[in-house]
């Protein structure tokens, strides 16, 4: 699977299995996102899956059922700038940090960090597989 990140030097692939990175020939579009939270940066929703990025720590507030209920998560990520949830598999979650993404593929509980810093990002968003 590859995302798509925009910087603030243009736009980036990233293989998140091989951690190669490209150009992309386009920037991409953040979908739309409320929440009725504090300190909220940025988030995505996919069905009854929401994800918010909020400025604290720690810095994900996950829901799935719709924003009625809440908890915590991201403990030992840094602060964010923006997450994305695949439309496929809401358990597959790609958070990005100021030059970093971090991968989840449980739902938000364990993360790994990809090694490849990027210029400072922006937004990202996945290519459907």
């Amino acid at each position: 699977m590859k995302a798509i990140v925009q910087t603030e030097y243009g736009a980036f692939a990233v293989d998140l299995e091989t951690e190669e990175i490209e150009p992309a020939d386009e920037g991409l579009q953040p979908r739309s996102f409320t929440a009725e939270l504090p300190r909220v940066v940025a988030g995505d929703t996919v069905g009854s899956t929401v994800v918010a990025v909020v400025d604290r720590k720690p810095p994900l507030m996950i829901s799935y059922d719709a924003g009625i209920t809440w908890r915590e998560a991201g403990g030992g990520l840094p602060k964010g700038r923006a997450v994305v949830i695949d439309e496929d598999d809401p358990d597959f979650i790609v958070y990005a940090s100021r030059n970093r993404l971090h991968v989840s593929t449980n739902g938000g509980v364990f993360w790994r960090a990809l090694a490849v810093e990027l210029p400072e990002i922006e937004a990202v968003s996945l290519l459907p597989s």
